[in-house]
């Protein structure tokens, strides 16, 4: 049973990815959930009952948080329900360091540039110039951030 902390807790989570990265509440709610619940496996009808929410919405949310690689499902043999739980490796590979991301939105950032006209607004085509030069950046930069990182755990 989830005690009221833990539920104040997933609430906090789900307004923080819901505010922040637009993700529905239920979602941010079940990942902060994940994160301190005990057991740390739970099941779809667990998290539905603990989250006071609906099983799809909670299929939907696990199903959107794999997308991310934040959750993983197991089933032991002989079991016939998925345990669900924060998926470990989440931290070791984050997907906000891929650097293939942020060449790709400099890539749109350019391409939007060719696209405006000669006569488009010097704010509009600067503030595109800028977007690309900063998603290069990122590109850049990010992955030697992670290599530090993972130097300074000694996971390097």
């Amino acid at each position: 049973m989830a005690t009221t902390a833990e539920l104040a807790f997933a609430d906090r989570a789900g307004s923080f990815y819901a505010r922040e990265y637009g993700f529905p509440p239920v979602t941010g709610r079940l990942l902060g959930y994940l994160v301190v619940c005990d057991p740390a496996q739970q099941t779809i009808a667990d998290l539905a009952e603990a989250l006071l929410a609906s099983r799809s919405a909670i299929t939907g949310a696990v199903k959107s948080l794999e997308g991310y690689h934040a959750v993983r499902r197991t089933r032991a043999a002989g079991d016939r329900v998925d345990r669900i739980s924060i998926d470990p490796a989440a931290g070791l590979a984050p997907k906000g360091f891929d650097a293939a991301l942020y060449r790709e939105q400099a890539e749109l950032a350019r391409e939007a540039l060719d696209l405006l006209s000669p006569d488009a607004p010097t704010a509009r085509r600067a503030a595109l110039e800028e977007a690309a030069a900063f998603y290069d950046f990122l590109a850049r930069r990010l992955p030697e951030v992670l290599k530090e990182w993972r130097e300074h755990q000694n996971l390097g």
